[in-house]
């Protein structure tokens, strides 16, 4: 058994961190670990500074990642497609080079980053046979419907950056719908 740093994290979110917390993962035979963020860079994301936000949790598992010597998948999605912000590959040392000129406009194409995220992963696996894959949607899920549940990953985190007057909640409603953890990103000063 092996800590689970991310879920540990998680579980601990802005508390002192205690036994309580702590989550494992078991070990197989030095299994890769792939994770595969999908970024929303749509232009909701700039209202209340959710994309800042989103690019802080980013550069934070970047470097989770890195120190774990995991795998780093990152999908972008805005207007009417999604794209490749980093193929899946060992996480690098100095990420806030790729995460800070990251942009967003346009709409919420969450259903592309998915197609994009399952092809991605199941490339990944593969060339990696065994290996533990997570997907985590970094968004204030401002889309028309609720998503279906991609197959690919072994486990589901849903972070939620809505901060609007008006509370959509489909986040949540997300996270509960593809049995995921849910996570309410929090800005602090």
């Amino acid at each position: 058994m092996r800590l689970h740093w991310p879920r540990t994290l998680l579980a601990k979110g802005q508390a002192a961190l205690r036994p309580e917390h702590l989550r494992f993962r078991s070990v197989r035979g030095g299994a890769r670990q792939l994770h595969c963020l999908l970024l929303d860079c749509s232009a909701s994301m700039l209202r209340g500074d959710k994309l800042a936000l989103a690019k802080g949790w980013l550069l934070h598992c970047a470097e989770d990642c890195y120190r774990q010597r995991a795998d780093l998948l990152v999908i972008g999605f805005a207007g009417q497609r999604a794209w490749l912000i980093q193929a899946p590959r060992r996480a690098s040392a100095n990420s806030r080079g790729w995460i800070a000129p990251l942009g967003a406009g346009g709409g919420s194409p969450v259903d592309a980053a998915l197609t994009l995220s399952e092809r991605e992963i199941g490339n990944w696996r593969k060339r990696h046979p065994g290996g533990e894959c997570g997907l985590w949607l970094l968004s204030d899920a401002r889309f028309r419907q609720v998503p279906p549940c991609p197959d690919a990953a072994d486990f589901h985190v849903v972070v939620d950056f809505e901060n609007d007057s008006i509370a959509l909640g489909r986040a949540e409603r997300i996270a509960q719908t593809w049995q995921a953890e849910y996570v309410r990103a929090v800005l602090t000063s």
